[in-house]
Parts: structure tokens; sequence; C-alpha cells
């Protein structure tokens, strides 16, 4: 099965046109502090110029649950993706209030990610994992940071995954190859000088479902 693409960071209508034309399955909004970070109203705006059944990723780190809750019941965003502290037990909050899907991402660095905390993961309720590179002093070690991992330290995941970190249109079939994720996560990948390029999203999301 193909991968399927998100392309995250979106904060211009421009950029929700150029996903409207290029199809992926998910976009993503960042609501958490980054330079491609989006308000909520903003948000709103861009996800009804959306095309109807691309997914609109929120993502977030240690946010309120009341703000996430918001914006899932106002239909800003359809899924909601996690990356900071957040416990167990806070995504089982979040999906019981939401009934949503929830992604929690997983940051890979220089130490062995513990199994049976993606069991506990698993268990409270979340749908996906991320898998995305840890680099200390780098928008918090949260990911976003366009760098890539060694895939080969990636967990045995008991759930589907998204796989992010520094892709791009020439390395984005090597990763596909190489690790099989469930969806590929891509932004500064597919950016000119800070801004989302339609050539560069097309040209990549080609090469995924050619793959």
């Amino acid at each position: 099965m193909k991968p399927k693409i998100k392309i995250c960071g979106l904060t211009r209508e421009c950029d929700i046109d150029y996903v409207n034309e290029a199809s992926p399955e998910y976009f993503g909004f960042i609501f958490a502090k980054s330079k491609r970070q989006i308000d909520e109203k903003a948000a709103a705006l861009l996800k009804a110029r959306a095309k109807s059944g691309i997914k609109a990723v929120g993502i977030f780190v240690d946010a309120s649950k009341e703000r996430i809750i918001r914006l899932v019941q106002n239909g800003t965003i359809d899924i909601v993706q996690l990356h900071g502290q957040e416990t167990p037990s806070y995504v089982e909050h979040v999906k019981k209030l939401t009934g949503g899907l929830v992604i929690k991402a997983i940051p890979i660095g220089e130490k062995e990610y513990p199994g049976f905390m993606l069991e506990e993961y698993k268990n409270a309720g979340t749908d996906y994992f991320l898998f995305d590179s840890k680099v200390i002093g780098r928008d918090s070690g949260y990911g976003g940071t366009g760098v890539t991992f060694d895939w080969s330290r990636i967990p045995k995941a008991p759930l589907p995954y998204f796989l992010a970190g520094g892709l791009n249109a020439q390395n984005i079939v090597t990763a596909v190859s190489h690790v099989n994720p469930y969806a590929v996560d891509i932004s500064s990948g597919v950016e000119t000088d800070g801004v989302k390029d339609k050539d560069k999203i097309l040209e990549i999301i080609r090469r995924v479902r050619d793959v």
C-alpha cells in the first residue's frame, strides 16, 4: 500500500490552494510556537477553503485540552497531533472528549524510546504515532526541525505511523522504500525561502504516488 501524505505548516490561502490541487490525504496547522504557527481564526478560514476529503491536522505542544476540544468541535481540525510531553492519560481524555483521531509524535534521539510507552499510548486510544527527529536546541526538541534521523532507530511500533523529519524530493523515495510508513509528513521539504512552494508540493506527491 502506498503511503499517505501530509503537508504540514500551512499558513496562507495559496498554501491551501496548492494542497487542493495536489490532493494529499492530510494537511497540518501548527498551533504551537513555531515560525509556521497559525492562530485559530486564520486556521478556520483556511479550513473552510480546503477541498472536502483532505483532513486537517492540528499540531499542539502541551496545549490545554479545552483548546484542542474547541478546535475539533468547531470543525477547524479533524485530527489531533500531540508533539509535547502529553501523557497517555492526557491522550485518553482528549480522545474521550473529541471522539476524533489522535496522532502522538515520538522524538527519535540518541537514546532508545521505551517500547512499553508506545503500548501505553496505544492502550490510551492513540490512533497513530509520528516519528520525528529530536534535535536539542531547535524548536525545543519537539520535532519540526527539518532534519533527518537514522531510520533504523524507529522502534517496533504497535500502531501505524507517520514518518517526519527532513523529508524532501531527493530522499522521499529512499525513505518510503526503507521504512514503509503509513504516511509521510513533509513541511520544510516543500518550501522555498521559508514558504510553501507549489511545484515542490506537486513534485514530492508525484514521487510518493509513483513509488
